[in-house]
């Protein structure tokens, strides 16, 4: 009989560890890839608002609020549960995600109000009804996780849970703040530097769609499109972008005139792409001085090229050669010679797993200091009392 009670124990606890894990796994995961394009989560969720008519009264801030706090605090539930520390936080928070979610997620199956539930923001796309099924095995993880949370082992103390608390969350929002000023660390999206954009927009042999195919530029004074002599260029060209032009930051815009006229000076392309109305386009020229042409593209696909606005790409014969947000326009220090002779006209591709180790390295590196500190110093207790 006891040894029945105790084989039951033991399943019952490696169950919930496992489960504990793998839930930390996926939180971690989902509160990451938010955190590393978090103005991508902002647009997922205004497309929650149109979808369920709360656009109109919901203020940007606070979706962008929203955006920024719900990536940390998934980043930092699965953190908790992976360290188990503050169990009865993370287990309480999980259930309460899990049984928000999975309801949310079943009628988005339905109803199929936004066609991509973002949960895994660009890197992982599911379907609605994947995402309802996924959510259902992880309430059924959660569930057992939070019934049997005390069985969870952790890897660091009451007295050092505090600092890889504060730790978790200090890195997770400082992770956000830095990939919204800049661009994202990761770019999971079709247009990352790198990618050719006239082979993106080519039908594959099987009849699927494209990799891209909506990236069509209107030239706004001819009404003509010019997609292809843009692309097909041999040449460089600089492709200023601002989904809505009216919202864009004004604040490098001296930067940005002196950018176009190092372009007329070299020869290269420039144009502004927007998705604005004429007559937004006009007032910002009046506001800005702006003197380069204008394309119309849609508004959607602008916001996926780059999660700046304004933002910039630099392009070669259709190849992304690199990506700049509002607040690293390149300014006269970069542009110190023609593009075909300075680093900045040579593509500037970034290795997805240097980054990935770098953040792993930034996060866990700290974590297992603490660890090895605790460690010590326990030790040495031990040996005190000993004697």
């Amino acid at each position: 009989m006891n040894i029945s009670i105790r084989n039951i124990y033991l399943i019952s606890k490696y169950a919930t560890n496992i489960c504990r894990f793998l839930l930390a796994a996926m939180f971690i995961f989902s509160g990451f890839v938010k955190a590393v394009d978090p103005l991508g989560f902002f647009y997922k969720l205004g497309d929650y608002t149109q979808a369920f008519g709360m656009a109109d009264w919901m203020p940007s801030f606070l979706l962008m609020f929203l955006a920024i706090a719900l990536s940390a605090i998934e980043f930092v539930v699965g953190a908790y549960l992976l360290f188990g520390i503050r169990r009865r936080i993370a287990t309480y928070s999980a259930l309460l995600l899990m049984v928000c979610m999975t309801p949310l997620t079943l009628y988005l199956a339905i109803a199929n109000p936004v066609h991509d539930c973002g949960c895994f923001g660009d890197a992982w796309v599911l379907t609605n009804w994947q995402t309802f099924g996924k959510n259902v095995i992880l309430l059924l993880m959660t569930i057992l996780v939070f019934w049997r949370r005390r069985l969870i082992i952790p890897f660091f103390s009451r007295k050092s849970a505090w600092l890889v608390s504060m730790f978790t969350i200090i890195y997770v929002l400082f992770l956000s703040f830095y990939c919204l000023k800049n661009l994202p660390i990761l770019d999971f999206r079709p247009y990352k530097v790198g990618t050719n954009i006239l082979q993106a927009m080519e039908i594959p042999e099987d009849g699927t769609m494209p990799t891209i195919n909506d990236f069509w530029i209107t030239e706004l004074e001819t009404g003509e499109d010019i997609t292809y002599n843009i692309l097909e260029d041999e040449g460089y060209t600089f492709l200023l972008v601002a989904h809505r032009i009216e919202q864009a930051d004004d604040e490098h815009i001296d930067l940005i005139n002196e950018l176009y006229d190092y372009a007329a000076d070299n020869d290269y392309g420039f144009y502004a792409l927007t998705s604005s109305s004429e007559q937004e386009i006009e007032e910002w020229r009046d506001w800005t001085g702006a003197d380069y042409p204008f394309g119309i593209v849609d508004d959607t696909e602008l916001k996926t090229v780059i999660r700046s606005n304004p933002g910039l790409l630099l392009i070669k014969n259709g190849t992304i050669m690199g990506k700049w947000s509002n607040d690293n326009i390149p300014t006269e220090y970069h542009l110190t010679g023609r593009l075909e002779e300075i680093p900045m006209g040579q593509l500037q591709e970034i290795n997805k797993f240097h980054v990935v180790g770098w953040a792993f390295v930034w996060y866990f590196l700290p974590l297992s200091l603490i660890l090895l500190a605790e460690t010590i110093w326990l030790r040495r207790k031990t040996k005190t009392e000993r004697f």
